[in-house]
């Protein structure tokens, strides 16, 4: 067995844990509204825009024994730069107000998720950030495509209101790939730090779909 194959089944519960969140049930279901989806891509929009500063930091903190981690992480950085900005506009073409997402604060689940990424970089093991990646892009290929198709069957969204969801399920998915080509050269020690920070992000990323507003909640669209 692999790493990346250890670390999925080892994580399985706590994946569990976030897909049983009301307002993935209810996307899945098809059941989703409009409010629903645009608080998504809000608190998307405030974990997002610190992808690019978190890997710039990553490559900075990286020891001795993980400089060959340094040209995937300038990689990676390539790929995801601006990716909030694909947000805004999703939010905008779905009938939001981009500018005041963008002068908002994030909830306190999306806040505690990237404060949390922030401390593993700066005050514990860098190789751990890696558990946050498995989270976010595993998260991303289990579920946004589906999500993007059934979202805009519902509330007839144009297809400019995806970019983010359907690009992001697309490239997760040659993501996954590679870093699980990273994780199996790990040691076991930075291995072991990536499993126990993959689970909290699990947690914490749950905590994040679960303050969304789910169609209960909210009148449908």
């Amino acid at each position: 067995m692999s790493f990346y194959e250890h670390l999925t089944a080892a994580t399985a519960a706590d994946r569990a844990q976030l897909f049983a969140a009301p307002v993935v049930a209810d996307c899945l279901q098809g059941r989703v509204t409009l409010a629903s989806y645009l608080a998504f891509l809000g608190q998307a929009y405030h974990h997002v825009r610190h992808t690019t500063p978190l890997l710039m930091t990553l490559g900075g903190r990286l020891p001795e024994r993980l400089s060959w981690l340094r040209r995937a992480v300038a990689e990676y950085i390539d790929e995801e730069i601006g990716h909030e900005e694909w947000i805004l506009n999703d939010i905008a073409a779905a009938g939001g107000d981009a500018d005041a997402v963008r002068a908002s604060q994030p909830d306190l689940a999306a806040e505690v998720m990237v404060a949390y990424a922030y401390d593993l970089l700066n005050r514990r093991n860098p190789a751990a950030f890696f558990g946050m990646v498995f989270v976010l892009e595993g998260t991303s290929v289990a579920l946004a495509l589906q999500a993007a198709d059934r979202i805009q069957q519902a509330l007839a969204l144009p297809n400019s209101a995806f970019s983010y969801l359907r690009s992001h399920g697309t490239l997760d998915q040659q993501h996954t790939r590679h870093l699980a080509d990273l994780l199996e050269r790990m040691t076991p020690a930075d291995q072991a730090d990536v499993l126990r920070s993959a689970k909290v992000f699990y947690q914490l990323y749950a905590d994040v779909f679960r303050t969304l507003p789910s169609a209960e909640e909210q009148p449908c669209s």
